[in-house]
């Protein structure tokens, strides 16, 4: 069975229920983020931490970002969103031009769309060489890999929508005029070619899945339940980095002056 077919799109959470949960998730999250940073604890800076997303056209990527990143001090994260690349950008290799807002020692970054794109759709829409995309899967590997060894935590998730799902949010936006500019023609175009970006997607999740970088398939038909599972699995990740570094995520703090 392929990856996204084992995904359970049919999970759910009320909105009590995810209010309740996302919450407490932000709530750790603050914490580790300061820890981080240095703001708590020792006073050590922490290892970088880069979240990457990708994801089907409405499924709900910036929801995601918002609710991971709303509670921080937006001194303390960076978000950068990826497009096409410019012509300028096209002159250099494709990985160039995400090294600037890549996070140092005590940062935070949150990427919307990556250095995935060359084996999504600059594979399927022919923007890359079949030469060009197939040498991605090493190239990003061993970028991944030389950034895991220098101490930088990759989160990456790739939003799972069911078509139907994908459908019913196209629909929605293009009827609502302060979201229709959300929607374009690409987008159309890109849900019809759905079984060849399937296929790109499975193959990537399979040649790019890693010790230095793990792929989290996130069941995102539910957008309240998507965004938990975010935002629990950063913590997680955080948390579990922290502990291989014999670091303890959660040490004592002084007490609030009286």
């Amino acid at each position: 069975m392929s990856r996204l077919a084992e995904v359970d799109l049919s999970v759910r959470l009320s909105k009590k229920e995810a209010k309740h949960q996302l919450a407490q998730a932000q709530e750790r999250l603050v914490h580790l983020r300061l820890l981080l940073g240095g703001q708590i604890g020792s006073g050590e800076l922490g290892p970088p931490l880069c979240v990457l997303f990708e994801g089907w056209d409405a499924s709900g990527k910036g929801g995601a970002i918002k609710r991971l990143v709303e509670q921080l001090d937006p001194r303390h994260v960076r978000v950068a969103q990826f497009a096409a690349p410019t012509f300028d950008e096209k002159r250099h290799h494709f990985l160039w031009r995400f090294w600037p807002v890549l996070p140092g020692w005590g940062g935070m970054a949150v990427l919307d769309r990556t250095w995935y794109g060359r084996v999504l759709v600059e594979r399927v829409e022919g923007f890359a060489t079949e030469e060009q995309w197939q040498r991605a899967y090493r190239e990003i590997v061993d970028l991944e890999t030389t950034l895991a060894a220098e101490g930088t935590v990759l989160v990456k998730f790739w939003m799972h929508v069911s078509p139907e799902e994908q459908l019913r949010r196209f629909q929605s936006r293009r009827d609502d005029p302060y979201r229709a500019w959300k929607l374009t023609d690409e987008d159309w175009r890109n849900r019809d070619q759905r079984p060849a970006y399937e296929d790109a997607v499975e193959e990537m999740l399979e040649r790019t899945d890693t010790p230095a970088g793990r792929w989290h398939v996130v069941a995102a038909d539910d957008k309240r339940s998507a965004r938990v599972a975010v935002v629990r699995t950063v913590c997680e990740a955080v948390e579990s980095a922290l502990q291989a570094r014999g670091i303890d995520p959660d040490p004592p703090l002084p007490e609030a002056a009286a």
